[in-house]
């Protein structure tokens, strides 16, 4: 199956590079580009990718803002940051709305696909690069072993029915949304609760009060 991806940068040139670059490969298909996230929030409507290479520095609204709007609006569009920044305020910024891959610009082709790859089958991907920023990006949002993260509404179901022991299929259809909605759900919350696997979700959601 091709992983659809769509691109939103606002440098035209780069772009077409990137659209040639992965047009190429076997297994991605480029499904649009766009220079703002205006154009995109446009066509999402009728073209939705599986993942979305997002630029962060962008006129007008910027890529945390973007995703923010798509985490809320799509929250099944896998997003993939693609950018120039390594400072910790846009890392945290774009971690926060869901964003479950960093990777520089100026990183290899190789990462890149690896990047798309592991970030479309539902797993955080991070330029090895940054990895460190990113730790202490998520070591300083912890400023108390106990704090509680923030989470939404869906967020917190699918962390009680995961307690149950309830599989990612059984939780869709409990939910009515799809196990990939499911999914992305769950890479969001061993981010935000900063484990590795299921166990680790209950015992740390057991521990913060947040499974009842």
């Amino acid at each position: 199956m091709l992983i659809k991806v769509a691109i939103v940068d606002d440098h035209p040139m780069l772009i077409r590079g990137l659209k040639n670059m992965l047009d190429n490969t076997s297994f991605i298909e480029v499904t649009g580009t766009y220079l703002s996230g205006k154009e995109l929030l446009n066509d999402l409507v009728q073209n939705r990718p599986h993942l979305l290479l997002l630029d962060i520095h962008m006129p007008g609204q910027k890529g945390d803002e973007l995703a923010a709007v798509l985490h809320k609006q799509y929250p099944e569009i896998k997003i993939l940051a693609f950018t120039n920044s390594e400072q910790q305020y846009y890392i945290r910024s774009m971690l926060q709305y869901g964003v479950m891959g960093y990777i520089l610009k100026s990183s290899s082709e190789s990462t890149l696909l690896e990047g798309i790859q592991t970030v479309y089958e539902g797993r955080q991907f991070f330029d090895a690069v940054i990895k460190d920023q990113v730790i202490k990006t998520l070591k300083n949002e912890q400023v108390s072993g106990l704090q509680k993260p923030t989470l939404t509404e869906r967020e917190k179901e699918v962390l009680e029915l995961i307690a149950q022991n309830f599989s990612s299929q059984d939780i869709a259809g409990k939910l009515f949304i799809s196990k990939r909605t499911v999914d992305f759900h769950r890479a969001n919350l061993l981010l935000k609760l900063d484990v590795k696997n299921t166990n680790g979700l209950v015992s740390k959601g057991i521990e913060l009060g947040l499974i009842k």
